[in-house]
This record gives C-alpha cells, sequence and structure tokens, in this order.
C-alpha cells in the first residue's frame, strides 16, 4: 500500500512511476521552487532519475535590485470587492516572500518565475516621484485616495536604500492628496513625520497585516516581514502619532492561521487598531502549486486537511475568481469564518471594518508647483524585462 501522502509526488515519466523528491525549504524564504511561469514556451518536470542528490539546505538566492524607469505610476480598477480604486506601487516583486501573496503570478509577464524569483528578483521605480508629479499636475485630474503598496509592499527591506516610498509621500504630503498605506513592516515608522501631519488633516491612514501571533509559522509564511509582535509595536507607535490604523487578518488559511482570528484580533485592539477587515486564502494562478508546496515543506501532516477546506469554500475547486466570492469565499466553512470574526470585531469595537479609506478628504488638494519634464528615452535603462534577460549572462 503507498501511502496517499507519497502519491502526490509522483509523476509518471515513460510508463514508469517515478518519485519526485519532497520539496525542500529554503532559509529565509517564503517559496519552495522557482516554478515556471505560464506564460514560458518551455515546460519542466521535476523527477528523481536516480542519481544521487544532496537534498541538505538548498542553495541560497541573492536579491538583485534593479532600476525601472516606468511609463506610468497609478493603477486603477473597477472591482466591486476592493474599496479604492486607485494605487501606487513603488516596486515589483517583494523580498518579504510571502508564499500566499496574490501578487505573484504578474512576475510572469516579466519572464520570471512566480517562485523565488518574485522574492529576489526586484525593480525598484525610481522615477515614481516624478511620474506621480506630472499626474497630479495635468488639468483633468481628479483627486481620490490613493492606496499605496497594494500590489507588493511599499516598504519592504530595500527600500530601507531607496526611499522611493518615502519621496512619493513628500509629493503626496505637498499636495495635500488623501492616501491611504497597507505593509506589515514596521519601516512605516521612519514617516511619521510626513503621515502624522497628514492623519491630522483626515489625509492619511494605515493598514497593518497581522496573518498570525505565531513567530515560527510567520517566520515561513512570510519570511522576511517583520515578526507579528514587532507589527502590534508598529500600530501603537502609529496609534499614539495620532494616525488612524486598522489590521489586515489576512490571509486567514484553514487550520494554519484559522484558529488565531479572535485573538490576533485582540491583540490588534489593545496596540490601538481601531479598525479590522480579513480575507480568505487566495489562489490564482502559479500561487496555487507554490502553496501546495510549501505545505508539503512545513505542514506534511495537514496538507490535504487545509486543501479540503480551501475547497469547501471554493465550490470544489482550488480557487474562484468570482468578485462576489473570492475574497471571503462560500459555503459553510466560509461563513463560519465571516461570523466568528464579525462577532469578535463587534465585541471589541473595532467596527470600522472597510471605510477608513472612503472617508479621507479630498477637497484639500492642490496641484504641484514644480513639474519636471519626462526623462529622455535615451536616458531610460530599459524594461524589466531586457535587465531580466540580460542578468542572465
Amino acid at each position: 500500500m503507498i501511502d496517499t501522502d507519497e502519491l502526490t509526488r509522483r509523476e509518471r515519466v515513460d510508463e514508469h512511476v517515478v518519485l519526485a523528491p519532497p520539496p525542500i525549504a529554503r532559509k529565509g524564504r517564503g517559496a519552495v521552487s522557482n516554478l515556471q511561469g505560464r506564460y514560458e514556451p518551455n515546460g519542466r518536470e521535476r523527477f528523481d532519475d536516480g542519481w544521487p542528490d544532496d537534498h541538505d539546505e538548498p542553495a541560497a538566492f541573492k536579491t538583485v535590485v534593479t532600476d525601472e524607469f516606468a511609463k506610468s505610476i497609478l493603477s486603477r480598477n473597477t472591482s466591486p470587492d476592493i474599496p479604492f480604486s486607485v494605487s501606487l506601487n513603488p516596486y515589483r516583486g517583494c523580498e518579504h516572500g510571502c508564499i500566499y501573496c496574490f501578487a505573484r503570478p504578474s512576475h510572469s509577464y516579466l519572464g520570471l518565475s512566480p517562485g523565488l524569483d518574485f522574492e529576489s528578483r526586484l525593480f525598484a521605480k525610481v522615477n515614481a516621484p516624478d511620474l506621480l508629479r506630472r499626474e497630479l499636475a495635468k488639468p483633468g485630474y481628479v483627486p481620490e485616495h490613493i492606496a499605496i503598496g497594494v500590489n507588493t509592499d511599499a516598504y519592504q527591506p530595500c527600500e530601507r536604500e531607496r526611499q522611493i516610498t518615502r519621496q512619493v509621500l513628500e509629493v503626496l504630503a505637498e499636495c495635500r492628496h488623501p492616501t491611504g498605506l497597507i505593509t506589515k513592516s514596521s519601516l512605516i515608522e521612519r514617516d511619521i513625520d510626513l503621515l502624522a501631519p497628514m492623519a491630522a488633516h483626515n489625509l492619511a491612514c494605515a493598514a497593518v497585516t497581522i496573518t498570525t501571533l505565531d513567530a515560527q509559522i510567520s517566520r515561513t509564511l512570510e519570511p522576511r516581514a517583520a515578526a507579528p509582535m514587532r507589527r502590534l509595536r508598529t500600530i501603537r507607535t502609529l496609534t499614539d502619532a495620532g494616525i488612524p490604523v486598522s489590521v489586515s487578518v489576512a490571509p486567514i488559511i484553514p487550520f494554519v492561521t484559522e484558529p488565531e482570528i479572535e485573538r490576533i484580533l485582540e491583540a490588534a485592539r489593545d496596540a490601538g487598531a481601531v479598525g479590522a477587515h480579513y480575507t480568505v486564502l487566495r489562489l490564482p494562478h502559479e500561487v496555487n502549486p507554490l502553496f501546495q508546496e510549501w505545505l508539503q515543506a512545513h505542514f506534511p501532516d495537514r496538507a490535504q486537511r487545509v486543501m479540503n477546506r480551501i475547497r469547501d469554500m471554493r465550490g470544489g475547486k482550488d480557487y474562484d475568481s468570482d468578485f462576489a466570492r473570492r475574497m471571503h469565499g462560500d459555503g459553510v466553512w466560509a461563513d463560519l469564518i465571516r461570523q466568528r470574526f464579525e462577532k469578535a470585531a463587534a465585541r471589541l469595537g473595532m467596527t470600522e471594518l472597510r471605510g477608513r479609506f472612503g472617508r479621507l478628504d479630498a477637497s484639500q488638494f492642490r496641484r504641484p508647483l514644480v513639474v519636471p519634464a519626462p526623462v529622455p528615452a535615451s536616458a531610460r535603462r530599459g524594461s524589466p524585462q531586457a535587465a531580466a534577460q540580460l542578468a542572465l549572462f
């Protein structure tokens, strides 16, 4: 009798059943593999060829940050389940390495892997502040709150040196433009000198993501993000500075982080958070196999159980992209999570669930006085795709 967990790692090659080696975690990285993107023309498969192999600590992936001259900087969406329509992302890729990140598939557009490449091959939009100035100076521009750090964290480690997010905030502060920040990094405390005066005029708020209070789970789930207790301290620091903070309990992963819902909310409330919202785990495109590899590497004893519960909330599928269901799921288990979250939030007085962004004041906006000239094409260093290709040589 073959063990069922073993069967999940089997592949049939040339009519022979070959046992693929189990996934091995890399220290300091969320993804287990460099899974190929869905647009790559040539397919690859892992299998055991019979030769001895060293399955100890895999080779480390060094983080490389490449300058990018973006063509535009504001992204707009019309999704009915998202509480903002305009966002700004200073970076592509994210060194935090959160295995559940819904933005991972975006690296496929660059010809890179949504796996280890996403968290080690980063692109910094060095002209983001200038692009923002030019956008805000357009005669037809209508101000509405901008969410910063939606696709990837604007305060990931490379921001300490690059300071692109800070430069963007300086533009927004100068123009009295409403903005909200979403992060799981304590580096946001560096910019309190900009955010506190903006918050005093109802121009700024923040959301801090806390997925788990268990430091051991956090180290594998989101390996290069701030520790859970450090994020709670960040909520307290921002709150004491007069900046409204909500907690994002996201994503809720059945049997991994789901048992902590009430404790996370209580800890965030005690730290000063005034509101809360949540999402359940989403597995679009390449996030699905990457997450399942992570489960096999870190929680093999409950991997099948976790996936069964996810499918219970997705109509039997691994993922459902329908706007009405993708954030919170559907069915009995999704409804149970919703009830637990809402009852705990109400009991703790965290009633501002998702409306804080919408209540920022856009009436104070003033156009920038200085608008930089566009960067000549000859001065640009090329696209992320070209940079990725050059890095191969």
